[in-house]
């Protein structure tokens, strides 16, 4: 059975973005001191390992240790020397075609986990995304002015088969209800 720490990092580490500490606590089953204590311990163990607690009034996220910053950035250069492969270009078109969407939406039309492709196109500059209007738990991606330059166009109704490329990743997003994710 996973300890309180473990399995505070294991959700942390799974999520990869911010996470709200009321909703971690009754995952886990702790109340606010259960936490406190959880997330200190978890803290002192992420000591030297190159990986860090960012916390916050109400949130709680891991990220890389500034120490790492040196290795990050070379394998950010790296990434941004590779041509972007077919999963990227799918998540792309995707996000371009339905003007916005979200991971699981991404996921849902791919049939593939989609977070190393999102994660390709946020470092390159490509799409950035934006907190949900409707479900404020949810990020949305959007194409930046970035990617429309890099594709050679003004805006995003100049898409080959717009119209209709759009209506399919809809009718395929709606076979799916996404409360949340």
């Amino acid at each position: 059975m996973l300890t309180p720490q473990a399995a505070v990092f294991s959700l942390l580490f799974a999520s990869g973005e911010p996470f709200d500490k009321g909703q971690l606590a009754a995952l886990v089953g702790l109340d606010r001191e259960g936490l406190a204590a959880a997330l200190s311990a978890l803290a002192g163990s992420l000591d030297e390992s190159g990986v860090v607690l960012v916390e916050t009034e109400t949130e709680v996220e891991l990220r890389t240790a500034p120490e790492a910053a040196a290795v990050i950035n070379k394998f950010r250069e790296q990434t941004l020397a590779r041509d972007l492969g077919k999963a990227s270009l799918e998540t792309l078109s995707i996000i371009a075609y339905q003007e916005g969407a979200s991971r699981g939406e991404i996921d849902w039309v791919r049939g593939v986990n989609s977070s190393a492709s999102l994660r390709t196109l946020l470092l390159r500059g490509l799409i950035e995304g934006r907190e949900d209007e409707h479900d404020k738990r949810r990020i949305r991606y959007y194409l930046t002015t970035e990617a429309l330059a890099h594709l050679g166009l003004r805006n995003a109704d100049e898409l080959p088969r717009k119209q209709e490329l759009s209506l399919k990743i809809a009718a395929i997003v709606k076979e799916v209800d996404y409360p949340s994710e």
